[in-house]
């Protein structure tokens, strides 16, 4: 696939980057890192980032007008996302309401379920944070066993949850929950909404290596949420699970590549400024050959995220393949920071970007589902290799 850009879109490229030019923010607290601070200073200034986006009219530019989206051409939204990561821009507050919940609703949820919460996902007035892995299912997230109970009108849930991202912050979850115990384990779950302000929901903050709570624990102890948020069919939440989790793996990749790209001229310039050996690194052939491989795999990046695109641009949600950007910009990123280690010795064990950046990437190949996930997606539904090694 080869995006060519037509003179309207390198027009709107133009219009997006003098608007963020203008108006992205030189001194707020969170810079244009993804992972949110302990402080409510920062969770606050990504909010009020989110809402001006919003009346700009650059915030889920391809959702449909009658639930406060743009409109726009998924085209579009990539040029806005290659312009975004190239300005460095902080990241919105709600970025699982934008990128997975809210188009998960556009693809299954009710006409109810889209005008009680897209709007307010994109006006950031309630923030999402999503219930999947457990204790006991993180790889093998089928495993789950956090239950939800049919009782009338409503669910009523018990179980805990796991590295839920933004739970500290969160005012309504995205759940998967088991509804059919008898049934073989990815047919008895369904995708559950719950309003987290409940007293059956308990939020324990995990704060990570980096420093940061953005995860926590959740605890469900007879939460309870009405029927009609349930998404999808009863016992079919694995189908709309995968749904969300193609939309994570790759609904950003080319905006990913923008970032990375940036990164090299980062760590190139790391090279040529940091002493080694009784030179400079940029001098060492073995840095340079490290250099200039990334470099490569970076374009490949690119090319291979405009692939996975190909799906969206036909109005379908992502597919499998998406797992192949996912496995490859994870990866990299890890070998990205081992590289700007090397360089900086010793010297990079003291706090500082590259440090930050060296422990978040350990995390990226976890995160979204495993590295090991990923092959196993792409040797069986891509390749279409058997399977093998399991019972």
């Amino acid at each position: 696939m080869d995006l060519t850009w037509s003179p309207e879109e390198e027009a709107f490229r133009q219009e997006v980057r003098d608007w963020l030019t203008a108006n992205v923010p030189t001194d707020g607290p969170a810079g244009d890192v993804e992972e949110f601070d302990d402080s409510e200073e920062s969770f606050e200034f990504r909010r009020a980032w989110q809402r001006t986006l919003g009346e700009a009219g650059y915030l889920a530019m391809h959702w449909p007008t009658e639930y406060g989206g743009g409109g726009r051409t998924l085209v579009e939204q990539v040029i806005f996302n290659e312009e975004y990561a190239r300005a460095k821009a902080p990241a919105p507050v709600n970025g699982l309401g934008l990128n997975l919940v809210g188009p998960t609703l556009i693809t299954h949820g009710t006409d109810e379920q889209k005008s009680r919460f897209l709007k307010n996902i994109l006006t950031a007035d309630e923030i999402w944070c999503q219930g999947y892995s457990e204790p006991n299912a993180g790889s093998d997230l089928a495993g789950l066993q956090t239950k939800a109970e049919l009782v009338g009108d409503e669910f009523v849930i018990n179980g805990q949850k796991i590295w839920t991202t933004l739970a500290p912050f969160g005012d309504w979850i995205f759940v998967l929950c088991r509804t059919d115990p008898d049934a073989p384990k990815h047919q008895g779950i369904s995708y559950i909404l719950c309003d987290m302000h409940q007293p059956g929901v308990e939020v324990r903050p995990i704060r990570q290596i980096t420093g940061t709570t953005g995860f926590g624990e959740v605890f469900f102890t007879n939460a309870r949420t009405p029927a009609s948020m349930l998404v999808g069919s009863l016992n079919d939440g694995w189908r709309v699970a995968m749904t969300t989790l193609m939309f994570e793996r790759g609904g950003n990749i080319l905006g990913t590549a923008v970032r990375y790209r940036s990164m090299m001229t980062d760590l190139r310039a790391l090279a040529e400024s940091t002493k080694h050996n009784g030179g400079y690194a940029i001098d060492d052939p073995v840095i340079r050959q490290r250099l200039g491989q990334l470099l490569v795999e970076v374009e490949l990046l690119r090319h291979n995220s405009e692939r996975a695109m190909s799906p969206l641009l036909h109005g379908e949600p992502p597919g499998p393949e998406s797992s192949m950007g996912k496995l490859y910009w994870s990866e990299w990123y890890v070998r990205a920071t081992e590289l700007a280690m090397d360089i900086l010795g010793t010297a990079g064990l003291h706090p500082g970007v590259w440090l930050t950046e060296y422990l978040g990437a350990r995390a990226s190949t976890i995160y979204t589902g495993t590295s090991e996930i990923q092959r196993n997606i792409l040797a069986e539904r891509v390749l279409g290799l058997p399977r093998g090694g399991r019972n």
